[in-house]
């Protein structure tokens, strides 16, 4: 899934990004909500990490924006400002959820999950294809009694090639929903990703080849 954060303090959205980026989510930066606002017109994402004090563009008025546009994205809100009135306020605003500061990083993480199972296309629970199966919130693979050691981005490669149910996916739309903006169009990447994921899963093949289209299971 591919997520993107909003957030002025910069050490805590970089350190909200790597962390995110370990559980297997493409996780985009913007430190203000002129560019939160930008990025969201150009970019399709499963949630929005918003805290709501913002410079430039206050977080209140890129919720209310967000969620008068006809952007698919979930927005969970982050603030300082813990009382009852502060969330209705929030959630008013057009917030899916509401997460005070100080938070932990794992219920952070949970909420993002439940709310992409929200999003359109919905996420489901859990995915599978003959015996190989896989459980997002529990980040687990197992191809019959074989739990599989996948790193995140193969974890997320692979969720995404069976929430497509079959569809053909390109390698431009893998780069686009698994990888963040850093990556490299022009690079070998996805074709490598999808290579080592094919080992790791064995045989018989799971992952197929579609020429000059892309990948499906």
């Amino acid at each position: 899934m591919r997520i993107l954060v909003v957030e002025d303090h910069r050490r805590l959205a970089t350190a909200l990004a790597e962390g995110l980026r370990r559980e297997g989510m493409a996780v985009d930066l913007a430190f203000d909500g002129r560019d939160a606002l930008s990025r969201a017109a150009i970019n399709r994402y499963d949630v929005v990490v918003l805290d709501r004090d913002l410079p430039v563009v206050h977080g209140d008025q890129v919720c209310r924006r967000l969620a008068e546009g006809e952007s698919d994205s979930r927005v969970l809100m982050l603030t300082a400002a813990s009382t009852v009135r502060d969330r209705v306020d929030g959630l008013d605003l057009g917030a899916d959820d509401y997460l005070p500061k100080p938070f932990d990083f794992s219920e952070l993480v949970a909420r993002i999950r439940a709310l992409a199972r929200r999003s359109s296309p919905a996420v489901r629970a859990s995915l599978s294809h003959e015996d190989l199966t896989l459980d997002p919130a529990r980040h687990t693979a197992t191809r019959g009694e074989r739990r599989l050691a996948l790193s995140p981005r193969e974890f997320a490669v692979l969720e995404y090639l069976l929430a497509a149910d079959g569809r053909v996916v390109s390698a431009e739309e893998l780069l686009e929903r698994v990888w963040d903006e850093a990556a490299n169009p022009f690079t070998t990447t996805v074709k490598t990703t999808i290579g080592r994921l094919r080992t790791k899963l064995g045989e018989p093949p799971l992952i197929t080849t579609v020429r000059e289209a892309g990948y499906r299971i």
